[in-house]
């Protein structure tokens, strides 16, 4: 069956729903193959819930902060080195991340500064005259400070000690 209409003829064979089936088939498959494409390749796309917990899960790192003891802790050694007498004057600042723990700190600061005179005190001349011997006090000197914090019921640590001066004569 043919018509004719301005110029243009129309042809309806009746072969024009099969054609449509084909196609609508056709774009399913490609459809469904992508999307198994999309899900063996790319994987689940993380739901927003998953992206904040997976944020939430890699801890930030803070800026540090830095607090100095005000006054220098002065010892004469115990175990003097040669039969001279020996002194040992120390200035420190230490450095934490969280206010909290700079807090606990300068509230504890006479505390850790007793502690910190009897370490001192146990130091040994000839063994502060190296630098492996000053790394070691410094380290001493970090974990005491931490294990008063601790004594003290806070949870934060200070993360590095500094010698700002240290003079022995």
């Amino acid at each position: 069956m043919a018509e004719k209409n301005d110029d243009v003829e129309i042809i309806d064979e009746g072969g024009g729903k099969s054609k449509k089936m084909i196609i609508i088939i056709a774009v399913a498959v490609l459809a469904l193959i992508g999307g198994g494409a999309v899900m063996f390749l790319g994987g689940d796309a993380p739901s927003e819930e998953d992206a904040a917990e997976a944020e939430a899960a890699v801890p930030v790192k803070q800026a540090p902060i830095y607090i100095s003891v005000e006054k220098p802790l002065v010892v004469n050694f115990k175990e003097q080195s040669k039969g001279a007498v020996r002194y040992l004057q120390v200035k420190l600042k230490v450095m934490a991340r969280y206010q909290a723990t700079i807090d606990a700190f300068t509230l504890h600061t006479p505390a850790i500064q007793h502690e910190l005179l009897m370490l001192l005190l146990g130091q040994n001349y000839d063994d502060l005259s190296t630098t492996t011997g000053t790394k070691a006090l410094q380290q001493k000197t970090r974990s005491l400070i931490n294990e008063v914090l601790k004594a003290e019921k806070h949870t934060g640590e200070i993360e590095a000690v500094y010698f700002t001066s240290l003079i022995m004569q």
